[in-house]
């Protein structure tokens, strides 16, 4: 292999991993990379053999082990973290870093996941866990590009884990030797633009993605399950994005009734930060997503539908909706790039097509509820001070929808 190996940061809890952290090391070494062991434990130990120690990281947090060990354990964690975070985030801005591995349990897990989420995407990361497979790992990844490892049993040393830690160690090494060689050639690419998707919007944003590759453009989808919007949002702010075309966004209604595919407050807040074009289109809004069997009591009584085994669809009303276009508007007022907002006022998804039923699938009505969606417009247009909307006699799935989206996509970023 020609030039410098990859460096590769192995986040663990020295005094109760060293054995597991040097094992990794000896794999990280035999394919091809360079091992550096940042020491995670909470307070002061005898193990030696880390490349920063532990009382090396809580002072670039700001502490001492000796104040660790008065503090309760989340606390310690906490400011474990923030240290850890300044040192690995350090070695990687000085173009020192080229992968994460992190080995731990739960409280482990927690902290090399944190740590390994502030590195920026395709940065390879690998995070070795006890608790790989439990529900938790939704929040241990986030919006992260981190590859899970499921540990089988717990991370000691003995011929099942180590096999897994090692499988570990191979993969993220690879990942980093390849990136590093990438890194060595000029590469260019075209202007990426970000759509956020739905299979209630899959006719809009199919089309949609097809016009701008036909005009140059590389498209890179979002899926509006929560993480995929946190991620539209985490790239449009690491400036990757060339502009937004917000098709989807349905994510905002989950926040604004507690569904589960909420992406957060600051959701449609990323590319308006960075003057990126964006077209918005309230895609979807006409749901809330709950798991099937787990709507909370105050949503008992309302319209729903169910999409699939798993997923139980509840209509928007007309309260919501004006809350959606006032949330619509607070964000967009602060954008500093163009703006257009698109309305299809004949659906604003596939699942007007469809009946709503009560919980016990009695059918109540027409998922198609024009005046509820009305709600929404008249509430985005008394409090949007900025760009234009423009109401389209479409459905959002129609061709001509989707050409229009297009069109004044083309039309504002020619002026950014």
């Amino acid at each position: 292999m020609s030039g410098p190996k990859p460096t590769i940061v192995i986040l663990a809890t020295m005094d109760t991993k060293a054995e597991e952290a040097f094992f990794v090391a000896s794999c990280l070494k035999n394919a091809g990379t360079m091992p550096w062991i940042v020491d995670l434990s909470l307070m002061p130990h005898d193990s030696e053999g880390s490349d920063v120690s532990g009382d090396e990281v809580a002072d670039a947090g700001g502490r001492t082990w000796a104040t660790l060990e008065k503090m309760d354990r989340r606390a310690a964690s906490d400011a474990m973290i923030a240290g850890a975070i300044n040192v690995v985030r350090g070695r990687f801005d000085a173009g020192q870093l080229g992968g994460a591995i992190g080995l731990g349990g739960a409280n482990g897990t927690t902290m090399a996941c944190a740590i390994m989420r502030a590195l920026p995407y395709l940065v390879p990361k690998v995070m070795v866990s006890a608790v790989a497979a439990t529900a938790a790992v939704q929040w241990y990844v986030a919006e992260a590009d981190i590859a899970m490892h499921a540990s089988i049993g717990d991370v000691a040393v003995n011929r099942i884990t180590k096999a897994a830690m090692e499988n570990a160690a191979v993969g993220v090494a690879a990942a980093a030797v390849n990136r590093a060689s990438k890194a060595e050639k000029i590469q260019t690419h075209p202007p990426l633009v970000a759509i956020s998707s739905f299979g209630g919007t899959a006719g809009c944003v199919d089309r949609a993605q097809s016009l701008l590759e036909a005009e140059g453009y590389e498209v890179i989808l979002f899926h509006a399950s929560g993480i995929g919007g946190r991620a539209l949002e985490r790239l449009a702010r690491e400036g990757e994005l060339a502009g937004v075309l917000d098709i989807t966004t349905h994510e905002l209604t989950d926040f604004v009734v507690g569904g589960v595919y909420d992406a957060g407050g600051e959701r449609l807040t990323g590319a308006g930060a960075m003057g990126l074009p964006q077209v918005v289109v309230p895609g979807a809004i006409d749901h809330s997503n709950f798991w099937t069997g787990q709507v909370p009591e105050r949503y008992r009584g309302r319209e729903f539908f169910q999409y699939n085994a798993q997923n139980l669809l509840m209509r928007t009303d007309a309260r919501e909706m004006e809350e959606l276009g006032r949330a619509f508007a607070r964000r967009l007022n602060a954008s500093t790039g163009p703006v257009r907002v698109l309305i299809p006022v004949e659906g604003y998804s596939e699942h007007t097509k469809r009946r709503t039923h009560d919980l016990s699938d009695n059918e109540i009505g027409a998922w198609a509820q024009p005046e509820t969606d009305a709600a929404f417009i008249r509430a985005l247009a008394s409090n949007l001070s900025t760009g234009a909307v423009e109401e389209l006699p479409n459905h959002i799935n129609e061709a001509a929808f989707a050409d229009a989206c297009v069109a004044a996509f083309l039309e504002i970023i020619g002026t950014a």
